[in-house]
């Protein structure tokens, strides 16, 4: 994409799942990267610029945007929905703070065009999402904390069209992402990422909660990543969808991890619940921008199983945003 040949392009949260891939894509593009997070600067790739900012601080959100013409704002907090209902004060306030700061930074310093990464959290129950559906409904309980807090920051977008006149805001809502650069914590990872932690881990047989029925639609990082491309380079203002729109069961991914480790069983253990039954996007909003993905789950799995089993160090040097010191809860007097 010539487009971004010599651009200054700040990715936040560019050591993540879908920000590794999209820095290295941006470079591969001849763009000049610049990353803020608080992970290790380890799991940033050679060639970019690293900076450890805390996207709370509004200042230190001034000065990393400074400079730059395009934003890609995908830091966040993610985490299982065991961990969104137990801890959502520690979903619901930074992602509101990331964004609302990150956004006003980048207008003051004359950012030309901004991506907002949203989430499939915003939608409200349904077999299949679309996206002018949104206003309509509320997010799913199970998703509330984390679904309102990606509305706000579709709302401030919206307000700042509104008054400011900025219409080269990009709005895009990933589906159920995976890939390497993922959380494989267990304990608050998504549900290929802590299969995957636990099968590697000697687990044996795997017991996967629930029937195996529910249908999911699951999306490689990199096919995001390049979603999110295209979505800055056309100016594309209007939310859009990022998924495969193709359904995958639980069951399938069970067995495509079966295929994949020797010996692996998989045990169901149906007294716990399945989750709804089907969840999938509508993707004619994305094909209209030239959207199609290319990875598909059987050969992301076990691309994403084989880069965990050798990038285990790697991976442990992610920013725990439960347990480490900046955005861990402080006790109340």
């Amino acid at each position: 994409m010539t487009f971004y040949t010599g651009k200054q392009v700040l990715v936040t949260g560019g050591t993540g799942l879908i920000g590794r891939p999209l820095v290295e894509m941006l470079q591969t593009a001849g763009a000049k990267v610049r990353i803020a997070a608080l992970d290790d600067p380890s799991r940033a790739p050679d060639g970019v610029e690293f900076r450890r900012v805390d996207l709370r601080e509004f200042g230190q959100c001034m000065e990393v945007a400074e400079g730059c013409e395009i934003v890609f704002q995908l830091a966040g907090v993610k985490g299982s929905p065991a961990m969104t209902a137990t801890r959502p004060a520690s979903f619901f306030v930074p992602t509101i703070t990331f964004n609302t700061n990150m956004m006003e930074a980048a207008r003051r310093q004359g950012v030309q065009r901004y991506l907002f990464t949203s989430s499939i959290g915003v939608y409200a129950p349904a077999e299949v999402f679309y996206e002018d559906d949104v206003w309509k409904t509320f997010p799913s309980p199970n998703d509330r904390f984390a679904g309102w807090a990606k509305r706000m920051g579709e709302l401030q977008a919206d307000a700042y069209k509104i008054e400011y006149g900025w219409d080269k805001i990009s709005i895009v809502r990933p589906a159920n992402v995976y890939g390497p650069y993922d959380n494989f914590d267990p304990k608050n990872a998504m549900v290929i990422p802590s299969l995957i932690h636990r099968v590697l881990s000697g687990e044996n047989p795997l017991v996967v909660w629930g029937d195996g029925s529910a249908v999911r639609d699951f999306i490689h990082a990199r096919d995001v990543a390049e979603g999110m491309m295209m979505a800055v380079k056309q100016g594309y203002s209007l939310p859009v969808n990022l998924g495969s729109g193709e359904g995958v069961t639980v069951r399938r991914i069970a067995e495509i991890l079966v295929e994949n480790v020797p010996g692996l069983r998989i045990e169901w253990d149906t007294s716990k619940p399945s989750g709804d039954a089907k969840r999938l996007m509508d993707m004619t909003r994305a094909v209209s921008i030239g959207f199609k993905p290319k990875v598909d789950v059987e050969k992301g799995i076990a691309e994403t199983l084989a880069w965990y089993q050798a990038n285990r160090a790697v991976s442990e040097q992610r920013y725990n945003a439960f347990t480490d010191s900046a955005l861990a809860p402080k006790a109340v007097p």
